[in-house]
């Protein structure tokens, strides 16, 4: 049974240092592997195709690939990797580019190393990486928890080559939601929220460039939502058997809050495409 003191999570939540992200990432990560049975930890793009966490994740990952114009022969930043299981779904479908996994969290490193690609222990705001030598810079569902944003959209600058493409897949918030509006996902969100104005100033103040912004969200909260509510008993034996009940609650309401959310527009996710202004 694994132990989470429910004060230690508040406390990551509010702080949401560094350190703080990769003690939540280690504590509830698991909660994302037992309940899905796979290694990737995005929330999934569900549609009737792909309509299960494993489906929806793999999705996730194929589309934010083509929305980042991968292809072969390039070398591919991933920053904030995670268990690194987009990287290897990535370089199988792309052998000759050559990508390396960025991560702060260096018990993720490990777990998804791979003699296929380079993974560096680093942060997302110094980038121990050589200026104007990347094609791609890919944050999958992590630019979220990088703080500040702007030294990350500054080091991706430097890092990138003149035709290089930076690319982010970021839960947002529309405007400025109240603590009423967002309920327990305020909370339960444990990231910096960022808005989607805040997000775009952002970009265009650090010197890139959009070229393409894409909303996302319909096909992201409320069906991730829907398929725990109609699969919740089996799902809730397997988070049991690690968990104590206080997880599962939690997760279950902040789902269910988070569907709300969305279908009432505070919150939502975007696809966002960026060059370096000329």
């Amino acid at each position: 049974m694994v132990s989470i003191n429910p004060i230690d999570v508040l406390m990551w939540t509010f702080r949401r240092s560094e350190k703080d992200t990769v003690k939540l990432y280690d504590s509830l990560s698991p909660v994302m592997q037992t309940a899905t049975g796979g290694n990737m930890l995005n929330f999934g793009y569900w549609n009737e195709k792909y309509n299960s966490p494993l489906l929806a994740q793999e999705n996730m990952c194929n589309e934010f690939g083509r929305f980042s114009n991968l292809e072969n022969d390039l070398l591919i930043l991933d920053v904030g990797s995670g268990l690194s299981a987009p990287s290897k779904f990535w370089q199988s479908q792309f052998p000759k580019s050559h990508f390396v996994d960025i991560n702060i969290n260096l018990k993720q490193l490990v777990f998804g190393k791979s003699k296929h690609f380079e993974s560096l222990n680093a942060t997302s705001t110094l980038l121990p990486i050589k200026s104007n030598s990347i094609d791609r810079v890919m944050a999958l569902e992590s630019a979220q928890h990088f703080k500040p944003l702007d030294l990350f959209l500054s080091e991706s600058k430097r890092i990138l080559k003149n035709d290089g493409i930076l690319t982010m897949a970021i839960p947002v918030t529309v405007g400025n939601p109240s603590l009423r509006d967002l309920g327990m996902i305020k909370f339960t969100w444990s990231s910096e929220h960022y808005s989607i104005d805040t997000v775009c100033q952002k970009l265009i103040s650090s010197g890139f460039s959009i070229i393409s912004n894409i909303q996302i969200g319909d096909n992201v909260y409320s069906p991730l939502t829907d398929y725990y509510l109609e699969n919740r008993v089996n799902l809730k034996k397997s988070i049991l058997s690690k968990y104590s009940s206080f997880v599962e609650k939690i997760l279950y309401k902040s789902l269910v809050k988070m569907k709300e959310s969305s279908e009432n527009k505070f919150i939502e996710y975007l696809f966002l495409k960026c060059v370096v202004e000329k």
